[in-house]
């Protein structure tokens, strides 16, 4: 049963999926593309392979390089899906909970066995040497940045592709607030992470009003009182879509050269000003195409006031980037696709 929608030569058939399904992870993302897809897909969830007494996971994360406290029993879930569902592809996000000897009885099915690296695998943040052990075991790595690519060749792994980060049409899209966002002029949502403090407090030194949505904001005393929260879907699009300018930054531990936010914030109609990168160069092509770029604080205050000066500006540059990244290609469906083909 082909999917002449999207392709006559490669048919349909029965795809697994390992990975986290909340609302803002790539998982949720690529579940409602395998569906849109017309795959038969089943999931699960990452998630549990981390249950159980709060003492023992932190005794495993901490001492035994972040080991999943049901990493076996997980992986023997899987294997028994794969030997009862028979699917012709396994995804997986990231540091996939999936020991050795499931990815090998799984690769004897028949079962092909992909990874999309949501993470760096090195990141002193994530690194886990069990995850390592399996890595060269999957037929395909496809990491969203160039800087691992070579690092995950010299590791063993059989092929490995860049593949960007995307945007999910079900999630991503312009939806205005309720009512107008007047407590602050830029607004960045992700994790406060400590390469991404300086950039932040600079703004809230040149007298910006900043908004800060994600985890750990609420740890440093100087960003607390800008700190919001998490926010889900919808108050996700409110939010960027809300603002007068969004900031995209890069998670430089994780030496990325784009993120999630790069494609989704667009696709929800955001003025955004973020970090000069040869990724986001690719992406929004040159400067004050679809976004302005920024190298330094003073570049990054600098243009964060002249946007906030000029609404023409603003929705100019909105519109190009929104059409940019809708206008086809930019989609979870894409990125499936191709990782399937």
């Amino acid at each position: 049963r082909c999917l002449s929608d999207w392709s006559s030569d490669v048919c349909s058939s029965d795809l697994l999926l390992v990975a986290n399904p909340g609302a803002e992870h790539v998982g949720a993302h690529l579940l409602n593309a395998a569906r849109s897809m017309g795959l038969e897909v089943r999931l699960h969830d990452v998630m549990e392979a981390f249950r159980g007494p709060r003492v023992l996971r932190t005794i495993n994360w901490r001492l035994r390089g972040r080991l999943p406290l049901r990493l076996d029993a997980f992986s023997a879930t899987v294997v028994e899906s794969c030997r009862d569902f028979r699917p012709a592809w396994m995804v997986c996000t990231g540091t996939a909970p999936l020991n050795v000897q499931a990815l090998e009885e799984i690769r004897r099915m028949g079962v092909a066995q992909l990874n999309f690296l949501t993470d760096d695998p090195w990141n002193r943040a994530h690194r886990a040497p069990w995850f390592l052990r399996g890595l060269p075991l999957y037929d395909a790595v496809f990491s969203p940045r160039r800087a691992n690519l070579e690092e995950l060749r010299a590791h063993g792994c059989k092929r490995v592709e860049y593949m960007p980060f995307a945007y999910s049409p079900e999630a991503h899209f312009p939806e205005a607030p309720p009512t107008p966002l007047q407590d602050h002029d830029v607004v960045f949502i992700g994790g406060g992470d400590r390469d991404r403090q300086p950039p932040v407090l600079a703004l809230i030194e040149a007298g910006i009003r900043v908004a800060l949505y994600g985890g750990y904001w609420d740890r440093d005393a100087r960003t607390r009182p800008f700190a919001r929260g998490f926010v889900g879907p919808q108050e996700l699009r409110w939010v960027t879509g809300g603002s007068r300018v969004v900031l995209g930054l890069v998670r430089r531990a994780n030496r990325d050269g784009h993120s999630m936010r790069s494609f989704e914030a667009p696709a929800m109609r955001a003025c955004l000003l973020t970090e000069d990168t040869p990724e986001h160069r690719e992406i929004f092509g040159a400067e004050g195409e679809c976004v302005l770029y920024f190298r330094d604080h003073p570049q990054m205050i600098e243009k964060a006031h002249q946007l906030l000066g000029d609404a023409s500006l603003r929705e100019r540059l909105a519109a190009a980037a929104h059409a940019r990244i809708t206008g086809g290609g930019n989609a979870y469906r894409d990125r499936l696709e191709t990782m399937i083909r």
